[in-house]
């Protein structure tokens, strides 16, 4: 409604402008002349006046329109307004409850933020205080291991210092070619100890020892020393004897103790022999037990006859008698046929060379008593130093009698030994 008397308003103005502005056509009839004659300039102001009563009229009215399209505009505009107030407070609302979650999600993430990094730190912590146990634990170790470098450091020089005591030093082995020196005998490293049964294995050992120092120095002397031998394999005896004859150093015996049978045969035929006074030397036929029929048995015996021709002969050559008289002399000197004499006494006989009152063993450098005890108890004829004994086997009989089990023989071999109270047995 508004807008059509705002039209109409519009369209009247537009009207009253064109007609103002028109000329009046020549040919339009002229109006009937009034009785009096108006001024045409008043005229143009009472119609100007007029037009603008009715202008005023009309912008009275669109006034009025426009008030009343105010009026109902401010109505909408009111209720824009309303609705743009509540969208406005809805957004405010909305903004709020954005930035209240806004403000929950950064509080969470700084609660967070805070959390981890009170972790961190925590961790930090537990770190450092992880690394400062450890460094304090590895100064401990360190403290600990010093300590034991320097209680490990002063055991060993302890024990460098004792086992140095131990040792002869600035001492050496005396390699006299004559280690005769008066009355005294000295006796270099080159020793070999001859104690206990004689077994195969002892022999190859002698005659391996007998090689090493020919090699070593085929002249100082080699000394095979006997503290208690009672005899064993002639064979093992036989092979003894040949390495000695055959060494290109001299090889001299010389008995302790005492020096049995086989023992006894190895003292007289070596090179040279020495012995304390008072050691014993005993010589007696070859025995052996004999087994199998009597042509065995005579077999036997002719195989005995030979080893004991051919050991007894040179110990009877060098006493200047013969084979017979030995044997007669042994049997004069006692029933059994056991012939021992003390070693002064043995001279007379050539049984032994040389008598001394006095054995040097240049080669003990060492206290006897740091060698390792064996963990058994070995059998009084075996020496810990000496190689080749472990074949004796010491037990009791089934009577409970103490014996010794010698080894196995070789078939055609044959024990000279002593024995008189059935000690030695063959396996």
């Amino acid at each position: 409604m508004s807008r059509l008397l705002f039209s109409s308003v519009l369209v009247a103005l537009t009207r009253f402008t064109l007609a103002e502005t028109l000329p009046v056509p020549a040919s339009q009839p002229a109006a009937a002349a009034p009785v009096a004659k108006m001024d045409p300039l008043q005229a143009g102001r009472d119609e100007l006046a007029k037009l603008q009563l009715e202008r005023e009229k009309v912008n009275a009215e669109i006034q009025l329109a426009q008030t009343q399209l105010e009026k109902k505009l401010s109505a909408q505009k009111l209720k824009s307004a309303e609705m743009q107030a509540a969208i406005e407070e809805m957004k405010t609302r909305l903004d709020l409850k954005e930035w209240e979650r806004k403000a929950a999600d950064d509080a969470a993430n700084l609660k967070l933020r805070k959390d981890s990094e009170r972790l961190a730190l925590e961790s930090s912590i537990a770190k450092f205080q992880s690394d400062i146990d450890g460094y304090r634990i590895r100064q401990e170790e360190n403290e600990l291991r010093r300590k034991s470098s320097q209680l490990t450091l002063a055991m060993e020089l302890q024990q460098k210092e004792t086992e140095a005591r131990t040792w002869a030093a600035g001492k050496q082995p005396n390699y006299l070619k004559e280690p005769l020196v008066g009355q005294k005998l000295i006796i270099s490293d080159r020793r070999i100890a001859l104690n206990g049964v004689v077994t195969p294995k002892t022999a190859e050992d002698i005659a391996d020892r007998i090689n090493y120092f020919n090699n070593r120095d085929p002249e100082a002397p080699i000394f095979i020393v006997i503290d208690d031998c009672p005899g064993g394999s002639v064979m093992a005896g036989y092979k003894i004897l040949r390495a000695m004859h055959g060494s290109r150093a001299p090889v001299y015996t010389v008995v302790k103790s005492f020096a049995a049978s086989l023992a006894a045969c190895i003292t007289t035929c070596a090179t040279k022999s020495y012995a304390y006074p008072n050691a014993i030397i005993l010589h007696h036929q070859l025995s052996s037990a004999a087994f199998g029929n009597l042509t065995q048995q005579r077999e036997t015996v002719q195989e005995l006859e030979e080893w004991w021709r051919r050991l007894a002969d040179p110990i009877a050559a060098k006493m200047g008698i013969t084979r017979d008289e030995f044997i007669k002399r042994m049997y004069a000197a006692s029933s059994t046929g056991d012939w021992s004499e003390f070693a002064d006494d043995a001279q007379k006989l050539k049984w032994v060379d040389v008598i001394v009152d006095e054995i040097e063993e240049t080669a003990t450098l060492r206290h006897p008593d740091t060698v390792a005890a064996p963990t058994a108890a070995p059998s009084r004829f075996i020496i810990p130093s000496q190689p080749g004994h472990s074949e004796v086997i010491e037990g009791k009989d089934e009577r409970g009698k103490p014996i010794a089990l010698l080894p196995r023989l070789n078939p055609l071999d044959a024990y000279w030994l002593y024995s008189p109270d059935g000690y030695f047995r063959v396996q």
